[in-house]
């Protein structure tokens, strides 16, 4: 295990350590929703950890909405039943760094549903800038450079036009470490840069001409090889 991988596992065992505190000072203090908790520097002092672990644990909790964050004013409680709360936080407390394989089939799922909502949504604004990743990608890949970017900007200017803000923070969260990954677990041939081209142009066009049911089927072809890597018996 590289030092990277170290550091992060401290972090996150750390952060945890501080939200499982928070919890049970709440409790404690048997403080309700909408009461302020104690400032970052109390708290850091309190816990004998830094500040910044105490503001990425607070960031963290209010990512959840159990905490929010008033400029100015302090952390408060989100107007969430105690015990609600205390159970989300165990089930936050056990949560796992996802493995690739569940990330790439979470991708599938959520850009069958972009491309659909596309289709149905997209503007032109929309429209034009899904047309220009897939220039961008296009000339990079004919000129044999890399295009990992700017297949991630196809996909994302995708999830944008889906118009579902939820959705396109998901992508945003997930598809650029699914990508940059792509290599390191071979998922993909050397010639697939160049197939993926016309599967591009095929997403696009079937966005274009608003048929939803098209645009899902030509995102689907274009993951053959995401399929394959998932339920292929080397996977399992």
């Amino acid at each position: 295990m590289n030092l990277e991988v170290i550091a992060k596992n401290e972090n996150q065992e750390v952060q945890n350590s501080i939200i499982s505190k928070i919890r049970d000072l709440i409790n404690y203090k048997n403080l309700e929703p909408g009461e302020k908790l104690p400032s970052e520097r109390m708290l850091s002092e309190r816990f004998k950890v830094s500040r910044n672990n105490v503001r990425e644990a607070i960031q963290k909790l209010e990512f959840y909405g159990l905490l929010k964050s008033i400029p100015q004013s302090g952390t408060f409680i989100a107007h969430i039943g105690i015990t609600a709360m205390n159970g989300m936080i165990d089930s936050i407390l056990s949560l796992e760094d996802p493995d690739f394989k569940s990330l790439v089939e979470t991708r599938i799922l959520l850009e069958l549903k972009t491309a659909g909502l596309a289709a149905t949504r997209r503007t032109e604004k929309d429209l034009d800038q899904i047309k220009e990743t897939l220039d961008a990608y296009k000339e990079k890949v004919m000129n044999g450079q890399d295009a990992v970017q700017e297949d991630l900007l196809f996909h994302l200017a995708i999830a944008t036009a889906s118009g579902n803000g939820t959705l396109n923070t998901l992508m945003l969260l997930i598809t650029p470490e699914i990508i940059t990954n792509f290599a390191k677990y071979h998922v993909c041939d050397e010639n697939q840069a160049v197939m993926a081209i016309q599967e591009h142009i095929d997403i696009y066009e079937a966005i274009k001409d608003q048929n939803p049911k098209l645009a899902k089927q030509k995102m689907k072809d274009h993951f053959k090889m995401l399929y394959q890597y998932c339920y292929s018996d080397k996977t399992k």
